[in-house]
């Protein structure tokens, strides 16, 4: 049997899988002894992988995992999908230049006609794109060097339980304290948080349309109070739904009231959709759910096709930089256009946006019958194919909204379960608590219910 074909079946729903143990291969040995203590993810996922395929991987040692980590949303169409190894071997066959810094080719321009041609017309009628280096985190430092020079303004809004990446800039809209403690100051008193909109954990003690009132009236009272304290900020950066802080979608009248706050206070607003965009929540972009126009955009992981490849989209009204304002060597990654144009059009030549959203919605159902039995599945949340289980202690302290508190422990646990049965999953949230779904967006029906048993299973051995 061919690889690509062992690679690309499954075993039959209710068949048990085989419970793998680890062991510590010599590629395993010399990642731990030769790679930097900031390595993340090998400590929990103790995989060495040779193969891949669609939703599959394959270790060195010929065991197969379902990835429901997917490059953290990266892969949107899979490991090794056949349109985007075409793309690339063409550029190689063509010999077209590789590297081109940001001068243009007939691969670049394509690539823009069709990012802007799934934008929503609306923002594509002002749109103007600055390529950026690899990563989404640069992405997020030109945003900031973008509404800075265009506002004259330098403090930002962010929001607890933020992520938008590891650079000095966007580390300092990081909601999560312990990436930021040993660095000392960052933005300083640049940077303002704000409480974001978790139902489940309200900072208000609220929940529900009181709980959103009050969040905006907050928001609303410290952009227009004189003597709030906080400047005027260059922008407001958010994410429509929060991925590392624990999948948490923002209420849709909440994103609709932050617009309407923001656009009378003559402030940007800055939405981060490096994990959420490209039809991982349902839509295209995340912020299309609540019918509003974003004044930035980043944009990173899937636009690429698995290569690295990062992109500001921003209103012109904010194009006041000088030439040079922002530069980086590998912005001109011609085969990552090519792989980024050929999962732009897959994407809506299959509506795959429709498709993330129809299983979502049936792996939600599963993961819903499966909490009348665990009351250790306290929230299930999410939109499309970016999920969260928020993991609880049912016999611990209420919070004030009744909620038992976050199972730290109980996490890893089911995570390594998960493992063993052929699952990668990873955690994310408060105290790590919460097990987040990223399949691939071409993850079949059946697939899914794969990942519910396997889900399902590991729950039941690590409670």
């Amino acid at each position: 049997m061919s690889t690509a074909t062992s690679l690309a079946q499954v075993a039959p729903a209710n068949v048990p899988q085989p419970l793998y143990e680890f062991t510590d291969s010599p590629l395993l040995h010399r990642q731990q002894q030769q790679e930097s203590n900031a390595r993340s993810y090998p400590r929990r996922i103790p995989l060495a992988l040779k193969r891949a395929r669609g939703i599959y991987v394959e270790d060195v040692e010929g065991r197969q995992f379902i990835d429901c980590l997917a490059g953290a949303g990266t892969l949107a169409l899979g490991h090794n999908h056949p349109v985007v190894v075409e793309a690339i071997q063409r550029v190689l066959a063509d010999e077209l230049p590789l590297h081109t810094l940001d001068l243009t080719t007939p691969v670049k321009d394509r690539f823009v006609q069709d990012l802007f041609g799934v934008l929503p017309e609306a923002l594509r009628r002002e749109a103007k794109v600055q390529f950026c280096g690899p990563t989404g985190t640069d992405a997020v430092e030109a945003a900031l060097k973008l509404v800075r020079s265009a506002t004259g303004r330098s403090t930002i809004i962010t929001f607890q339980g933020a992520y938008h990446g590891m650079s000095q800039g966007a580390l300092s809209l990081m909601g999560s304290l312990g990436p930021k403690q040993p660095l000392g100051a960052l933005l300083g008193s640049g940077v303002q948080f704000m409480p974001y909109p978790y139902d489940y954990r309200c900072p208000f003690g609220l929940g529900g349309e009181a709980g959103v009132k009050a969040n905006l009236h907050y928001l609303e009272n410290l952009l227009l109070d004189p003597e709030s304290g906080v400047p005027l900020p260059a922008a407001v950066i958010l994410e429509v739904v929060q991925g590392e802080g624990g999948v948490i979608p923002a209420d849709i009248e909440w994103l609709k009231g932050v617009r309407r706050i923001t656009e009378q206070a003559g402030v940007a607003l800055i939405v981060d959709e490096i994990q959420s965009g490209f039809a991982r929540t349902g839509r295209m972009f995340a912020f299309e759910h609540a019918g509003i126009l974003p004044d930035v955009v980043t944009l990173s992981k899937a636009i690429g096709g698995s290569l690295p490849l990062a992109v500001v989209v921003y209103r012109d009204w904010l194009d006041t930089w000088k030439p040079g304002a922002h530069a980086g060597t590998f912005r001109g990654n011609q085969m990552a256009m090519a792989a980024g144009s050929a999962v732009l059009d897959y994407l809506v030549e299959h509506r795959l946006a429709d498709h993330a959203e129809a299983m979502g919605q049936r792996l939600r159902g599963h993961l819903t019958t499966l909490q009348k039995d665990y009351p250790q599945l306290g929230d299930i949340r999410g939109r499309g194919l970016m999920l969260g289980v928020e993991l609880v202690d049912p016999d611990g302290a209420r919070d004030a909204q009744g909620h038992p508190p976050a199972h730290r422990a109980l996490a890893p646990r089911v995570q390594r379960e998960c493992l063993k049965r052929g699952l990668i999953l990873e955690l994310g949230g408060r105290h790590g608590a919460v097990v987040r779904f990223l399949p691939p967006l071409i993850i079949s029906g059946e697939q899914i219910d794969e990942v519910a048993r396997r889900f399902a299973d590991a729950l039941v051995a690590a409670v």
